[in-house]
């Protein structure tokens, strides 16, 4: 009796291949969400730098007074939990648009940014939104440590006298 040649792959084979693959690809997709995570907050981060120096440029223009809102207390938000408008009368003259964030949740205020000003010192916020709090350390609010509520970060731009709000 004569032996036919091996022609293809056993059972065994094709399932430590399709092993092989499924670990890859698990840890392809862990490594690109957290890429997501950092890419989204780089653009928060490019997003509170844009409004400081709009807000800047505003207040050049105004004797050095900045957007009030009534005083350090006084926050506001384009999100439902603070009156609007976010800075009063910086968009469109200083800003095209205020940005808003990909997971922005008006319902429950999350990832909103938001306002107080007693015109000579400000405080703008990025706030409550799940993230990589470190990833941007200068920009970790002061005074909230940069984490709320568990893993929800606080970021910051502000004028020194701001700093305690």
């Amino acid at each position: 009796m004569r032996l036919r040649p091996h022609s293809g792959f056993t059972l065994v084979e094709l399932l430590v291949v399709i092993a092989i693959i499924g670990l890859l690809s698990s840890v392809v997709l862990a490594s690109l969400n957290v890429a997501r995570g950092k890419s989204l907050d780089v653009q928060r981060a490019s997003n509170l730098r844009s409004i400081q120096q709009a807000l800047d440029l505003y207040a050049s223009s105004n004797n050095g007074a900045y957007p009030s809102t009534g005083g350090s207390n006084s926050w506001q938000s384009h999100c439902p939990g603070w009156p609007s408008p976010t800075i009063p009368g910086l968009v469109p003259t200083y800003l095209g648009t205020m940005p808003i964030d990909s997971k922005e949740d008006d319902a429950n205020n999350f990832c909103c940014y938001i306002y107080t000003s007693d015109s000579t010192n400000y405080k703008l916020l990025f706030h409550n939104c799940v993230g990589n709090s470190n990833s941007v350390s200068s920009l970790i609010d002061p005074q909230r440590s940069g984490v709320a509520n568990g893993t929800n970060i606080e970021w910051s731009v502000y004028t020194p006298g701001a700093s305690g709000w």
